[in-house]
């Protein structure tokens, strides 16, 4: 049996006859940047997401670095932010000229361990990025009493976890302002670039909307030293024909996840996800850890089934973020992790037949 790590032929087939009707409306309406069909994602992610506000942009990143501009983030200020991540968090950043304070994860949940962070935070402290990795809540209501706490700005990167909940309240409702991504392999994937931002707060919606329109309200008349960061019309109306979907494919990957962690309990060394407390997770990625990956993921490999690693490398190690003078060793959890974890096949139409096949030969390979 085959089973790939993600089967995206296979999701975008099933909507296929809307997505194609989608473009031709798109097409017929000779609009094709910021039109009604960003308008109305916008609103529908909003509503979705349960915030009042909705911005759509480029991609992830574009999200991430256009909500810092908007609180005025820059040269000088520290932004504490996860070390266990993917390199965007800290990119964002790097890229509005503030400086990344790395702080170890929670080694059972991945997500930044709650108990390091005011032992982090200075005088330049401006903002706590908190990231939702691999579709779990961080522990968003207990991150937000620091910030509240120390005069701090909550900001969410909810790239991974859109639906996901901490408290029964949503991921990227938590932060003043915050950032998502629908790369094409997220839970909910455009056919390509994508993002947007989500905010409770009308200035920063009316400031965001400026910065990633060059600037500008009105055509011709700039206000600010914006750029060119729009959501697509194509890829607008096709997140939105996927939108109406995304509770049953979060709940198809909740469902698959469950069975992994039944059936993979109590094998060997084998690390699986644990949840935080009053924490869910939408399982964009399903991650286990293991002292012998490499063996595991060649012996998955050789018998059909596909696995990646999130991530290899963490960023503090990246040639690009020798400025920032970390030598390994530094933060182990986070290179623990980089060194251990493997993320199996998880998605919406991954079949029962699948997930037992990825279950066996896993438990095969430790017998």
């Amino acid at each position: 049996m085959q089973v790939p790590f993600l089967d995206i032929r296979k999701i975008n087939n099933f909507y296929k006859k809307e997505i194609t009707k989608a473009f031709n409306k798109v097409l017929d309406s000779g609009m094709f940047i910021l039109g009604d069909s960003v308008l109305q994602f916008e609103k529908e992610y909003a509503r979705f997401n349960k915030t009042t506000y909705c911005i759509g942009v480029g991609n992830g990143l574009d999200a991430l670095i256009i909500s810092l501009k908007s609180l005025n983030i820059g040269k000088g200020d520290e932004i504490i932010v996860p070390a266990n991540t993917y390199i965007a968090s800290i990119l964002a950043i790097s890229q509005v000229g503030a400086k990344p304070i790395l702080v170890e994860p929670n080694k059972q949940t991945y997500n930044i361990d709650i108990t390091k962070i005011e032992s982090a935070i200075t005088s330049k402290t401006k903002a706590i990025l908190a990231v939702n990795l691999y579709g779990q809540a961080a522990e968003l209501d207990k991150i937000n009493i620091i910030c509240k706490k120390n005069n701090l700005y909550l900001i969410e990167d909810n790239a991974q976890s859109l639906g996901a909940l901490c408290k029964n309240k949503l991921t990227g409702s938590y932060g003043i302002i915050n950032g998502t991504s629908f790369y094409p392999g997220k839970n909910l994937g455009a056919l390509g670039d994508a993002g947007a931002i989500t905010t409770n707060n009308k200035a920063l919606y009316e400031s965001c909307l400026m910065y990633r329109n060059y600037g500008s309200k009105v055509k011709y008349i700039h206000e600010s030293l914006g750029v060119n960061s729009r959501l697509d019309e194509i890829q607008a109306a096709f997140l939105s024909v996927k939108l109406k979907h995304i509770t049953t494919e979060i709940e198809n990957r909740q469902a698959h996840a469950q069975f992994y962690l039944d059936e993979l309990s109590g094998i060997n060394d084998l690390v699986l996800p644990q949840l935080a407390k009053n924490c869910t997770s939408v399982y964009h990625l399903f991650v286990i850890r293991t002292s012998r990956r490499n063996e595991l993921q060649q012996y998955l490999h050789s018998n059909g089934i596909g696995t990646m690693i999130h991530y290899p490398i963490p960023p503090h190690l990246q040639t690009c973020y020798t400025t920032l003078k970390f030598k390994k060793g530094q933060l182990p959890i986070t290179e623990e992790i980089a060194e251990t974890c493997l993320s199996i096949p998880i998605f919406g139409m991954l079949t029962k037949q699948q997930s037992e096949y990825v279950a066996d030969k896993i438990k095969r390979f430790y017998k």
